[in-house]
């Protein structure tokens, strides 16, 4: 089933469910975003940091596919920021990828003593003036950072990607989304596996015959936010896409609400800097 989409705040609309590039070996990217989008994803998500944007590229150009039926993102590596630095590395992705434009182009970290992440949200804009990117957002922006940048420019983002899994589950940063009309976007939405064998997970997935992941999944949808798994199995791939097909009751979803300990996968966005 193709993924519902979700509005954006200005005007677009993205799809709910995408495929994430994380991690996904260089030489293997092609085939599998090309697989991605024949089995029904129609959202491909990369970043410049992740090294596999050439694949990403020849992925699409590999799909029968309109381009205007593929929503493709990519990010600003910390190391690009800076409002000229971020118009360079915008041109050098868009040359990998093959493309005269980005659907969505973020702010990939804001690397917060750097303070370069406010000249490179106004090198956003003039990217999105441009036609270059047609949304802009941000990932792993907190709430002051969110405030500055909104502050500063008016420019409100259209997405800020964030690690939510049920044992990281933000609620107020997803609150201050949801009052500024920001979707929030799910990254490593398994939690690496630490939620599998949670017992409000274990009992929906024996109620409606689905695997963990899947139950995961239907809870990242159900909450509102658009979830970005990964897979380079076709099985695995084909398992993240079915979702459409079922719910979990309020019950579950309280459940799963009881399992939030804060507690992150990856790095903690006050501080990291990685270059």
């Amino acid at each position: 089933m193709i993924s519902p989409l979700l509005a954006l705040n200005d005007g677009h609309r993205m799809p709910q469910l995408g495929f994430g590039l994380w991690q996904v070996p260089g030489p293997v990217t092609a085939d599998v975003t090309a697989t991605a989008l024949r089995l029904g994803y129609r959202l491909i998500d990369g970043a410049a940091a992740y090294r596999n944007e050439e694949g990403q590229g020849a992925g699409l150009r590999d799909s029968t596919l309109p381009r205007d039926q593929i929503f493709v993102t990519t990010k600003i590596w910390n190391s690009d920021q800076g409002f000229d630095a971020t118009l360079r590395a915008a041109e050098a992705s868009l040359a990998r990828l093959g493309l005269d434009h980005v659907d969505l182009l973020l702010i990939h970290w804001p690397c917060p003593s750097r303070d370069l992440y406010p000249d490179t949200w106004h090198a956003l804009i003039r990217l999105r003036e441009e036609g270059r990117a047609r949304s802009i957002g941000v990932s792993n922006f907190n709430e002051g950072h969110l405030q500055r940048i909104i502050g500063e420019t008016g420019v409100v983002p259209v997405v800020n990607q964030i690690e939510i899994n049920p044992r990281l589950q933000q609620p107020a940063l997803r609150a201050f989304h949801a009052a500024h009309g920001i979707v929030t976007q799910s990254w490593t939405p398994l939690g690496q596996g630490r939620s599998f064998d949670a017992p409000p997970v274990l009992a929906a997935a024996a109620r409606t015959g689905r695997s963990p992941a899947q139950i995961i999944l239907r809870w990242h949808i159900q909450i509102g936010a658009a979830v970005i798994p990964r897979s380079t199995r076709e099985a695995g791939l084909r398992e993240n896409l079915n979702l459409f097909d079922f719910s979990l009751t309020d019950a579950e979803m309280a459940a799963i609400a009881t399992l939030d300990e804060a507690s992150r996968c990856g790095p903690d966005p006050a501080v990291f800097e990685m270059q």
